[in-house]
């Protein structure tokens, strides 16, 4: 038999947190309308499915996100994997390509791609293409990680205008990326920088991540006919962006669920001590569930006592230092729980999986994508 641990993946919290983006914005556009009095239209949706799809896979991902009008990723084999599953839409390469070579992929698949230096413009001149390429001009507005500095951006993006005039490119827009929209900081620096080296120039925007586009929705809204776009990535697999705000206060739903089940069960003594080094000892007669889960299943190994967890339903807490393959839990609230009684580490019916994070000292995000192979995936309608 193999090891009771598994990940369940739900096409349904998909598609349900896409539709709760999506009516977030649409309710954003009519408020936006009626204090302005012009019509704002909402932006389409760039479904963010990078890094396979933030560990859920990128098939589930294509059947959850079938509703999006786009789909952005990092990897051009994850794009052609989108492409081979059916999704007919346009895909955007949110690092843009790499080599002459790529220029031919993303031909052949009709990909839409950033670019964010001069070199990359030079190749798309040079290349051989069956088809005129549309394009995302990346701005560095201040994350200082990707994408043209201001006082080049405007001249790029007029060559860009150029090589669309001659055939080369078809659309060409205007992006960037905030480095504190979760934060108290916010995205009015980056905004302004970003309005004011592309007042004028014509193309569609996108601007907004998940916290962007949860907090900051009016930003993204369609103010002329070339069309706006959002990026939300981490909302769409039911995690939150914000330290002060869970996914659940948004609507947001799980869409991953590790689970496993006790495979051992030890009375402790009052001085006995769980795990590696000796991190946690009971205060008293305790009884300490083995859970089938571990660091090498992707469960962060620097979760500590506290961490939350469900038995049998019941919440309770990790207890000590989690090993390769196993980790403890207190089973005090779930007295009941014996060999075989199941248990959710994060996701429908557990903890959500930032409330795992937050006791680890990371983010949810990393969690996600950290699932390692070994754990089986169950993808559920």
């Amino acid at each position: 038999m193999p090891r009771p641990i598994h990940a369940t993946i739900s096409v349904d919290a998909l598609a349900h947190n896409l539709d709760v983006v999506r009516n977030h914005l649409h309710q954003a556009a009519l408020a936006a309308t009626a204090a302005q009095g012009q019509p704002l239209a909402p932006p389409s949706i760039w479904a963010v499915i990078k890094a396979n799809a933030y560990g859920h896979g990128i098939e589930p991902a294509v059947r959850g996100f079938r509703q999006a009008q786009g789909l952005a990723m990092l990897d051009l084999n994850e794009a052609v994997r989108c492409r081979e599953a059916g999704w007919g839409g346009p895909i955007l390469l949110l690092e843009g390509f790499f080599e002459p070579a790529d220029v031919e992929v993303l031909d052949r698949y009709h990909l839409t791609t950033a670019v964010h230096h001069a070199d990359q413009l030079a190749i798309l001149a040079e290349g051989r293409r069956s088809r005129r390429l549309d394009i995302f001009m990346k701005l560095n507005s201040g994350m200082n990680r990707l994408g043209f500095a201001p006082d080049a951006y405007r001249a790029a993006y007029r060559s860009a205008l150029r090589m669309r005039d001659e055939g080369v490119l078809n659309s060409v827009g205007k992006m960037t990326h905030f480095a504190n929209a979760d934060g108290p900081e916010g995205i009015a620096a980056q905004m302004a920088v970003f309005d004011r080296v592309t007042e004028g120039l014509p193309g569609p925007v996108s601007v907004s991540n998940s916290a962007a586009t949860l907090r900051y929705p009016a930003v993204s809204l369609a103010r002329d006919d070339h069309g706006a776009w959002v990026r939300p990535g981490i909302c769409l697999y039911g995690g939150t962006p914000f330290a002060d705000a869970g996914a659940d206060s948004f609507g947001l739903r799980p869409a991953m669920t590790l689970a496993s089940r006790l495979i051992g069960v030890q009375e402790l003594r009052a001085g006995d001590a769980v795990g590696y080094g000796g991190l946690f000892r009971a205060e008293g007669p305790l009884r300490v569930g083995v859970v089938a889960c571990g660091y090498a299943d992707g469960y962060p190994r620097h979760a500590g006592t506290g961490t939350p967890v469900t038995v049998a339903g019941v919440r309770t807490r990790l207890l000590g230092r989690v090993s390769m393959d196993m980790l403890a839990v207190d089973l005090t609230p779930a007295p009941a729980a014996g060999i075989g009684a199941p248990v959710v580490l994060w996701g429908e019916g557990g903890p959500a999986v930032d409330e795992v994070a937050q006791a680890a000292g990371t983010i949810g995000y990393e969690l996600l994508c950290a699932l390692a192979p070994r754990v089986p995936l169950q993808v559920v309608p």
